[in-house]
């Protein structure tokens, strides 16, 4: 039988399904449809969507933010890409609040439903504020271990975790990972991996450049262009063209 703060928290689940699904908006969702590369051999082949704004869905995962672990974990799962997306910023949202038994039970959680966590914005909205933190005074071989995954999620879930090291002036773990997707084989890998350069370059541009001057010539184009993207227009030029001494 269900206790009386459990039936008020199933009745929260189903109202916030139910709201999900009140705003959806077709037009939308057929432009997130391709806009998040659902075709078949795509990245986000057979993902579904509602239609809904991203400010709407942080506004529920505020207003619902009280669900337990447990309920959340039913919802990780649906076919519905918001739904999902509602999920973990639910999570990012319970585990700043949380003390330090619900960050580890959240930071499990989380890397247990990663096949669910399989779109950019899931993983950008996330991974650093919940593995990032979570790993940030601990051992951060598990973020070695994500980058090696088959899973590209999973791989990209391990460079944006180490947003939240960069944030701290703590640049290795991204160098060390950046390096080790050099040859990834995937345009969302080169993207991220660049935009982490660069986002270590803003903070300290001689070490992101030490970085480029041993890999730039063989790092995909993409990954490039995005790492050197706040250079000058001179800079970036002689990057590309393969001129920097």
């Amino acid at each position: 039988m269900l206790r009386e703060t459990d039936r008020r928290n199933e009745g929260a689940m189903t109202e916030l399904e139910k709201e999900l699904v009140s705003l959806a908006n077709p037009t939308i969702a057929a432009h997130s449809q391709g806009f998040f590369k659902t075709g078949k051999g795509e990245y986000g082949e057979g993902d579904q969507f509602l239609g809904i704004r991203v400010p709407y869905l942080r506004k529920l995962a505020k207003r619902f933010q009280s669900l337990s672990l447990h309920e959340t974990q039913r919802l990780i799962m649906s076919p519905l890409h918001e739904q999902r997306l509602c999920v973990v910023l639910i999570w990012v949202l319970k585990y700043q609040r949380g003390d330090a038994a619900l960050k580890k039970a959240i930071y499990e959680t989380y890397l247990a439903h990663t096949q669910w966590i399989n779109n950019w914005d899931l993983v950008d909205s996330s991974a650093h504020k919940i593995v990032g933190d979570y790993l940030f005074e601990r051992s951060r071989k598990p973020l070695f271990k994500l980058a090696s995954s088959k899973d590209l999620w999973e791989r990209r879930v391990a460079i944006m975790s180490t947003l939240h090291m960069i944030k701290k002036d703590d640049f290795q773990n991204t160098l060390d990972i950046a390096e080790q997707l050099l040859n990834d084989n995937h345009d969302l890998i080169h993207k991220a991996v660049g935009w982490m350069l660069r986002e270590v370059g803003n903070r300290d541009r001689l070490v992101e450049e030490a970085f480029l001057s041993r890999h730039y010539r063989s790092m995909p184009r993409t990954m490039l262009r995005y790492a050197i993207e706040k250079f000058s227009q001179e800079e970036r030029r002689a990057y590309l063209s393969g001129k920097v001494s």
